[in-house]
């Protein structure tokens, strides 16, 4: 019998998971013990600190997280201070600022992608909160002295959590960010490869192609995301940093041409040549044989066998129509991007100095999705100051800020990833509640009140939450139960065991939560279609800005990888399976790519005159790109190119380097038409 996810975590975890719960229990012992004997005033925040910590292990990524959870927390106390200064007689006017502070900070953590980089601004939301609300809370603190004091408490509380979750993963059983990334990079380039010979197989499906094509950008993001962690990890970590973006961008570029090469022999048999067909099969039997290499060096190889090999196809075409010449020739910067993958990968443990710096992935940042989340994680921190100005209950204060922690951590998954989460997390917090009732007030209030006791006695329940907290499945679980069980116990100093406390703190984080649960439920972002639409013009407002870009492969490719990933997790939620919104995104890089090859193409060949018939096609691209969406073709894009061709031709001799040109042209106009019927119909 198969045991549910859960429960299979907590009764047959393995080697790993138990490591780090050991890890995760010490590293809390450790807070607990440094914010004891420094006399903090409450030190289970701290445990909260090295709770959150926990969630991703490798030492980099803690690094990062501590400082990004430290710095998080000194600009939330200073500005807690700072609204205090100004509205301390009148507490609405500060609750006020305190609600438009965090709604600032849950909109801006929308505004970027990498989790460590959201929990600071989760912080700076909680601890300016934290401050503001225990001063209001507690009429004697209204003074400057003693909000400053607050401040420095809660700071230091957080900051000593951070920094000894820190010292433990860095010491015991050391789990680096470099060997995460060489996982991760090894998975992306045999999914790349996998994917890019059954975009030359017949017989491929096409959900086949885009499963692949989904796995590759999320492992992508992913390991975008990690590769600012590993410069934490020793003098050789900013290398590996620059060669996991060099490899992100080049998979990138891997992705668009493969595009290419894979759609024009589906769609266009008829121009397919005996010759140019041949290509294809050798191209997908060396990129199996590349896949299936037990090493680098034989990887590199045979990437090395299939350049040479094409270039002597191209070398034999005889009479070849301008789209076959174009599309060999996109084979062979094919192949030149997959070599600098594979280097990229092997400078991610031996460093190569002569890789060039590349652009990382950038965040998809729009302005409606982050004026969506800022109002979400308001209304839910005024439901539960309304709640508190209304009773005055000390537990409704749990339930304005670990609430709000949540909300901004959670805002950028999916409705529907997130509804599941919250539940998860909810269920968490009922099995919390009686196990700290159970705890706290029946063993630790009869206990002898020492820390060794204190430890024995919370370690069994800790090391079991963090068990669920180790898998990604499960996390929602384990983070559900922690903070919670924390919060309603807060051990410290001078404990009180009382009842009633504990009990309204209990009540006040399950209502917390359950309040979030239906906030996220009704204030949702617009519908998919539109975020469709607005990730698409994103699309082309860059098309007509490649122009301006010093290294535009490196910056579309950065501007693209998560717009894809956000096209298809929008195509992925609405259960259509022709997927033609993630279609037309891929279409949007393949044409960028080739706008970019076109200026390389001309670079000799460019006056005045040139230039002018450069800047108004990239237009005129831009808005058919648009056009094709709506089912529609525009018949300007035909008159454009054939304008900027003779504009070419007349500035100089055609050579090698323009042969191609139009070639390109026709393809793009055909991928345009082809859009066009696609969505006509649809």
């Amino acid at each position: 019998m198969t045991l549910p996810p859960l429960l299979a975590q907590l009764l047959t975890p393995n080697k790993q998971s138990a490591v780090f719960a050991l890890k995760g229990v010490i590293s809390m012992v450790l807070a607990l013990f440094v914010s004891m004997y420094l006399q903090l005033d409450r030190p289970y925040w701290a445990l909260v600190s090295a709770v959150f910590l926990q969630i991703r292990p490798e030492s980099g990524l803690v690094i990062e997280k501590a400082l990004c959870q430290i710095s998080g927390s000194v600009v939330g106390g200073g500005v807690g201070i700072l609204i205090l200064a100004f509205f301390m007689p009148y507490p609405l006017l500060a609750l006020a600022c305190l609600t438009l502070w965090i709604g600032l900070n849950s909109a801006a953590s929308s505004m970027v992608h990498n989790t460590n980089f959201i929990y600071a601004y989760a912080m700076s939301g909680m601890t300016a909160g934290l401050v503001i609300i225990m001063v209001m809370a507690d009429p004697s603190a209204a003074d400057g002295r003693a909000v400053f004091e607050i401040a420095q408490s809660r700071i230091s509380e957080i900051a000593v959590g951070a920094l000894c979750a820190m010292l433990v993963s860095k010491l015991l059983w050391p789990v680096t960010v470099k060997d995460s990334l060489r996982l991760h990079s090894r998975n992306v380039i045999n999914d790349t490869l996998e994917y890019l010979s059954l975009e030359l197989d017949s017989n491929s499906t096409h959900e086949q192609r885009h499963q692949l094509a989904d796995q590759i950008l999320e492992t992508l993001v992913v390991l975008n995301d990690d590769s600012s962690a590993v410069a934490y990890e020793g003098p050789e970590g900013a290398g590996r940093s620059r060669a996991a973006n060099l490899l992100c961008n080049k998979v990138m570029s891997l992705l668009a041409v493969t595009q290419i090469m894979g759609r024009f022999p589906r769609n266009h048999p008829d121009l397919v040549s005996p010759a140019f067909g041949r290509l294809l099969a050798d191209m997908r039997t060396l990129f199996i044989a590349i896949a299936e290499a037990d090493s680098y060096d034989e990887s590199y190889r045979q990437a090395q066998e299939l350049r040479r090999a094409l270039l002597e196809h191209k070398a034999a075409y005889v009479n070849e129509a301008a789209i076959v010449n174009r599309l060999s020739q996109t084979a062979v910067e094919l192949v030149a991007d997959l070599v600098m993958v594979l280097r990229a990968y092997n400078a991610l443990e031996n460093r190569d100095q002569t890789l060039l710096k590349a652009s990382k992935l950038k965040t998809h940042r729009d302005p409606l999705i982050g004026v969506v989340n800022g109002f979400r994680t308001a209304v839910v921190f005024v439901i539960g100051a309304t709640i508190w100005l209304s009773t005055g209950s000390q537990a409704a204060i749990m339930l304005m800020i670990m609430p709000v922690v949540f909300s901004v951590m959670f805002a950028r998954f999916s409705l529907v990833v997130l509804t599941v989460m919250l539940r998860h997390l909810l269920l968490g917090v009922v099995v919390a509640i009686p196990t700290a009732l159970f705890f706290g007030l029946g063993l630790l209030s009869k206990s002898s009140g020492d820390f060794e006791m204190l430890v024995l006695v919370l370690a069994g329940p800790f090391f079991m939450g963090l068990l669920a907290l180790a898998e990604r499945p499960t996390l929602p679980y384990g983070l559900g139960f922690c903070i919670p069980f924390t919060l309603i116990i807060q051990p410290s100093n001078h404990m009180t065991f009382n009842t009633e406390v504990a009990t309204s703190n209990a009540l006040g984080l399950f209502v917390g939560i359950s309040i979030l649960y239906w906030v996220f439920k009704l204030i949702t972002p617009l519908d998919g279609q539109t975020m469709q639409r607005r990730l698409l013009k994103a699309t082309a407002r860059d098309l007509t800005a490649i122009d301006f870009q010093r290294r535009p492969e490196n910056w579309f490719n950065g501007r693209m990888g998560e717009r894809l990933l956000r096209l298809a997790n929008y195509d992925q939620a609405s259960g259509n399976s022709s997927r033609v919104m993630t279609d037309l995104g891929f279409t949007g890089l393949n044409i960028g790519h080739m706008s970019i090859r076109l200026r390389r193409r001309i670079k000799n060949h460019r006056n005045a005159s040139v230039d002018a018939k450069l800047s108004e096609w990239q237009r005129v691209l831009a808005d058919t790109y648009l056009m094709s969406a709506r089912g529609t073709m525009n018949s300007r894009f035909r008159e454009a190119s054939a304008g900027l061709l003779r504009a070419v031709y007349e500035a100089k001799e055609p050579d090698a380097q323009t042969a191609t040109i139009e070639g390109m042209f026709e393809r793009m106009a055909l991928t345009f038409e082809r859009t066009a019927k696609t969505f006509h119909h649809a």
